[in-house]
């Protein structure tokens, strides 16, 4: 599968309607982008089970904005519609199949279970330890 091009019609579904989605924010202008833009079309016909997206951030202002981007080239990666990476810079080559490795093996639900029992063990005092009896 090759890289697909998404903007605010279609982002959210993309993101949720897919298991692993890699979302690479670009812009023509930038240099590291175009120098990333191989990398992340390779990655893309290698690993089909992986939706590879691409953001143009001038084309997707709005978009670009509500996903607080600041730095371009930034990609985001997401499992079962979950943010679960998010990293401005462009990755080599090796860097990117790590990613995409660590991805497919993360647990996201044990991962998002374990998050909402630290965030609820945390609630009952501000350093984290239970209260006095």
């Amino acid at each position: 599968m090759s890289t697909v091009n998404i903007g605010s019609t279609d982002f959210e579904s993309t993101v949720t309607d897919n298991e692993l989605v890699i979302v690479d924010f670009w812009a023509e202008w930038c240099g590291p982008c175009k120098a990333f833009a191989p990398v992340f079309e390779r990655a893309s016909e290698s690993h089909g089970d992986v939706v590879f997206a691409k953001v143009d951030t001038e084309a997707e202002q709005q978009l670009a904005g509500a996903a607080q981007i600041t730095s371009i080239p930034t990609l985001m990666a997401f499992k079962k519609g979950t943010l679960v990476y998010r990293e401005a810079g462009a990755l080599p080559p090796a860097a990117l199949e790590q990613l995409i490795s660590g991805l497919r093996d993360l647990d996201v639900d044990a991962a998002l279970a374990e998050h909402a029992k630290e965030q609820a063990e945390g609630g009952a005092s501000p350093n984290g330890q239970e209260p006095p009896a």
